[in-house]
């Protein structure tokens, strides 16, 4: 099996207990951990896969509180770093079907240092770079673009999930989508939103947004659909994957749930690309990774409510 390397922000999510979708409206916030490669790190290790966190949080509580989680939950812990700088913070709304928005407030994060003794690990195994913060500048950027070089130069299996803020790129969306674009040309597994496909290339018609995307690089697109499941595409075929049904209520951490799933069954496979050229076999993968991306929305918190194994395959 395969490790899966996982870079960008680990961070506080202050989740605020009913208001509706309204933050100024909130009284009272519950602590839960957060930050999508985070999440997707749990998403692996709960699944019985191995991945290891590449991130920064700060020397206070809320970051010894953040790597004890992801140390309860399996993941390899041994490259993440610490800093003078507090723990990010997040603050997040839930409306009544589930939906979140989010204020950062960020710090932590963004002082990421490049290691260059990790470059020699990404030989032969797979990096997954989660964008929410990491393409905002700053150490974190840094060592975020020159990551991924490595894991070209060292042939991984590349995935990317640009993870939109809208609060973090206000009036800036094209910045955003220039940064991404490298990302989406060479990584081998790119999964979006529907906003950020739409965002992204440019298109609303599903179709096009995949054609545009794939002309810019990306290999194989999953575009998360919600409770209408997830559109599978590559260069030649498209699938709508239908997902199971559910009463959400709290969607944070589905996506990272769906591609944590996704990329822990190709972890197990003898050649990981080997999965680009087969699309029955992405096909049965991304309907586990549905059912993964389900089971998280009935549970409050993103990592809390991540399944497990038998929840997913028995």
């Amino acid at each position: 099996m395969k490790s899966i390397y996982c870079i960008g922000e680990l961070l506080i999510d202050f989740v605020a207990e009913g208001q509706g979708n309204d933050l100024s409206k909130a009284n009272t916030f519950i602590k839960k951990p957060g930050g999508a490669p985070a999440n997707v790190a749990c998403a692996i290790s709960k699944l019985g896969g191995n991945s290891r966190f590449i991130g920064s949080v700060g020397r206070d509580p809320f970051g010894t509180f953040l790597l004890h989680v992801l140390k309860e939950n399996n993941v390899d812990i041994s490259l993440a770093q610490r800093c003078k700088t507090f723990t990010t913070l997040a603050f997040v709304s839930l409306a009544e079907d589930g939906e979140r928005d989010f204020v950062f407030s960020r710090g932590a994060d963004k002082k990421l240092k490049y290691d260059s003794s990790v470059k020699k690990g990404f030989k032969g195994h797979m990096v997954h770079l989660g964008a929410a913060t990491a393409l905002l500048g700053g150490g974190l950027e840094e060592a975020y673009s020159r990551y991924f070089f490595d894991a070209l130069t060292q042939d991984s299996f590349i995935s990317f999930d640009p993870n939109f803020r809208g609060d973090l790129w206000r009036d800036d969306e094209s910045t955003f989508v220039k940064k991404c674009m490298p990302f989406i040309e060479k990584s081998h597994l790119c999964k979006f939103s529907l906003e950020e496909a739409r965002l992204l290339s440019g298109q609303t018609d599903l179709e096009a947004c995949c054609d545009f995307l794939h002309d810019v690089g990306a290999k194989v697109i999953t575009i998360t659909l919600g409770g209408k499941g997830t559109l599978l595409s590559t260069q030649g075929l498209k699938k709508t994957i239908p997902s199971i049904s559910v009463t959400p209520l709290d969607t944070t951490g589905a996506g990272d749930a769906f591609i944590g799933c996704l990329l822990y069954q190709i972890s197990t496979l003898d050649k990981a690309l080997a999965v680009l050229d087969d699309f029955e076999l992405l096909t049965k993968m991304v309907e586990k990774a549905n059912v993964a991306g389900a089971i998280t929305t009935t549970g409050f918190g993103a990592i809390p409510s991540l399944p497990t194994y038998s929840q997913v395959f028995d």
